[in-house]
């Protein structure tokens, strides 16, 4: 067997133990007995340090330093040579991690999260205050051994939108407020809210999961290679080649939550489908950053599933299973799934107001793991920040500071993926609105496929071989622009609010 047989073996088996993990992760969030989490949490527990342990191996290293010289990696095919590049990048950091610190944070987080969830249940904050605080003492050990240069977060910011700094963040928070706030204040005082109570009765869950499989049939997910699934909070999780799962919830007082969800959810999950096969079980075979999977879900939830044209084709599926909606107009409805309000809770936020939304979150991990602020004191900074940002103020804890799962799952840095998503959206839309002009009739038709298929033309068939920042930079022509979503942002609520 040659070397690079047995190199690609050996990542190989390393991409099983990671499916191995992930369905334990899935059904611990799914349909795992209650009591079964503590003993779930130590086989979590052990297998992740099993497959951590593989990865920053001494016959890891010496694979990477062997096909890391300059008269073997250029004899390499391109996918070969990136598979080495992320596999190198990964060893170089994760190697500075201790594998018992690794095992650690895994059952640490997999037994909050059950904890989180009895005291979103409870609206208590004091129920998951001492997980937490574990929690926040681990990942500020994790940012340390990992390394940084000006601010603790930074490194922990590198593990979802590698190469991003604290500082840009700052700045790319500092625009968004200076254009957004004024506009968010001139809708809620000059705008005209359209009507929306259509959309807030009881409605059947079962009819909702019917509403939310026709969206995924839209958007062309493959029900072969993926399933939907109920969760406390809507997730995806890629559990090996064709195999992608995606949760959603109902809300029988609001047809929206689902729904939106579900499509959500679904962007994610076409990004993993569509990943080339010859990447499979590589390190190749995921999203080239958590922002960039982002900007897919934020695309088909918002882009195109909050549209016009969208909703043009869409009201006929929504009528036949809901046959009140007989009497409201597609405008209405199309209007009827932008309502700009000031809301306690993240996921139902709309598109003006989310980066506001993400904005406090960044500003509370990072306060956390720079210390300026401890844990204790999050439940009162919460409320305090959600009435600087967006003039609210959540009644209870759940509404609060339970209402994310982020922070049991240990996933500090996480937040601000949502934010660089949006940004991302918009400026891919504006590249592929060029590319294909007819985009708008072709959504009324009910068609999606030639939109499904610049994504994965323009994303999703390069995995992980390029960092965000490269990749938007091959699909749209430049980097990181936010201009672009001001602009939609504008351009859209505008017509909408009849400013």
């Amino acid at each position: 067997m040659d070397k690079l047989t047995e190199f690609k073996e050996y990542i190989s088996k390393i991409a099983r133990y990671q499916q191995a993990i992930s369905l334990i992760y899935w059904d611990l969030e799914t349909h795992a007995p209650k009591n079964a989490y503590e003993y779930r949490s130590q086989a979590l527990g052990e297998l992740t340090e099993l497959e951590f342990t593989m990865s920053i191996s001494d016959r890891m290293g010496e694979y990477l330093d062997y096909f890391s010289k300059d008269s073997i990696f250029g004899n390499l095919n391109e996918y070969d040579q990136a598979s080495v590049k992320v596999s190198k990048k990964g060893y170089d950091k994760f190697k500075k991690i201790p594998s018992k610190l690794v095992r650690k944070i895994a059952e640490t987080t997999s037994k909050a999260t059950h904890f989180w969830q009895l005291a979103r249940k409870e609206s208590d904050f004091s129920i998951f205050k001492p997980y937490l605080e574990e929690i926040v003492s681990l990942e500020k050990e994790e940012a340390e051994a990992l390394g940084y240069e000006e601010n603790r977060y930074d490194a922990l910011l590198d593990l979802y939108e590698p190469n991003l700094k604290t500082t840009s963040l700052k700045e790319t928070v500092k625009y968004l407020q200076e254009k957004l706030s004024p506009f968010i204040r001139e809708l809620f005082e000059n705008g005209k809210e359209p009507r929306h109570e259509f959309y807030e009765k009881n409605f059947d869950v079962e009819k909702q999961k019917e509403l939310s499989i026709e969206a995924l049939k839209f958007m062309n997910f493959d029900f072969d290679s993926g399933r939907m699934d109920i969760s406390a909070h809507p997730f995806t999780t890629k559990i090996g080649p064709m195999d992608v799962r995606i949760t959603t919830r109902y809300n029988d007082k609001d047809l929206r939550y689902s729904l939106f969800s579900t499509i959500h959810e679904g962007g994610h999950a076409l990004y993993e489908l569509h990943i080339p096969e010859e990447f499979f079980e590589t390190p190749l075979d995921s999203g080239a950053s958590m922002a960039i999977h982002e900007s897919q879900s934020r695309f088909w939830e918002n882009i195109v599933g909050r549209s016009p044209y969208f909703w043009k084709f869409f009201a006929k599926k929504l009528r036949k299973i809901f046959p009140d909606f007989d009497e409201v107009t597609e405008e209405e409805l199309y209007k009827g799934v932008n309502i700009v309000k000031k809301d306690f809770i993240r996921t139902e936020a709309d598109e003006v107001t989310y980066n506001f939304h993400i904005m406090m979150r960044f500003e509370l991990e990072e306060a956390l793991i720079n210390d300026r602020i401890n844990v204790g004191e999050l439940p009162t900074i919460w409320n305090e920040k959600m009435k600087e940002y967006l003039g609210v103020v959540p009644p209870n804890d759940s509404l609060g500071v339970l209402q994310d799962v982020h922070w049991s799952n240990g996933q500090f840095g996480y937040f601000p993926s949502y934010m660089l998503g949006n940004l991302y959206s918009a400026q891919l839309f504006d590249k592929l609105k060029k590319d294909i002009k007819d985009y708008s009739s072709q959504l009324e038709d009910g068609k999606s496929d030639e939109i499904l298929n610049w994504m994965i033309e323009n994303v999703h068939k390069y995995g992980k071989m390029y960092e965000p920042e490269e990749l938007l930079k091959k699909a749209t022509g430049e980097t990181l622009n936010p201009k672009y979503f001001v602009d939609y942002i504008k351009e859209k609520f505008s017509e909408i609010y009849q400013l």
